[in-house]
C-alpha cells in the first residue's frame, strides 16, 4: 500500500483519539519532530502531545486535504504509529470505540 494512495489511515483518525503514543524520546528529533509535538513522559519516554490525556487526541491530528481526520506529521510519525495496521486488531478496537465499522481489508 502506498503512503498516499488507497491508505485508510488518512482520512480515520481512530487510532489517534483511541491510544497514547509513547516511543523512545531519541526518535523524535531523528524523524523531524517539532519539540510542540512531543511530551516526555519519563526520562527516556516520551509521546505524541494529546495522546497522554484521559480522552486521547494526538496534537498531530487535524484537518487537511487528505480528509477529515489527515495526520498532520504522516511521514515523520514515530514507529507505534507504523507499526498499527489498517484492520489489525488494534485499529479495530480504535473503530469500535469511535462507532466506526471494521475495515475491510
Amino acid at each position: 500500500m502506498s503512503e498516499q494512495a488507497d491508505n485508510p489511515c488518512l482520512t480515520c483518525g481512530a487510532c489517534c483519539m483511541s491510544f497514547r503514543v509513547s516511543f523512545y524520546w531519541a526518535e523524535a528529533p531523528a524523524r523531524g519532530l517539532a519539540d510542540a509535538m512531543v511530551e516526555q513522559v519519563t526520562p527516556h519516554i516520551a509521546c505524541m502531545a494529546g495522546t497522554n490525556n484521559a480522552a486521547p487526541r494526538c496534537v498531530a491530528l487535524g484537518t487537511g486535504q487528505d480528509g477529515p481526520y489527515a495526520c498532520g506529521v504522516y511521514p515523520q510519525r514515530p514507529e507505534p504509529c507504523r507499526e498499527l495496521q489498517p484492520g489489525d486488531d488494534k485499529c479495530r478496537r480504535a473503530r469500535y470505540l469511535h462507532g466506526m465499522p471494521p475495515l475491510s481489508c
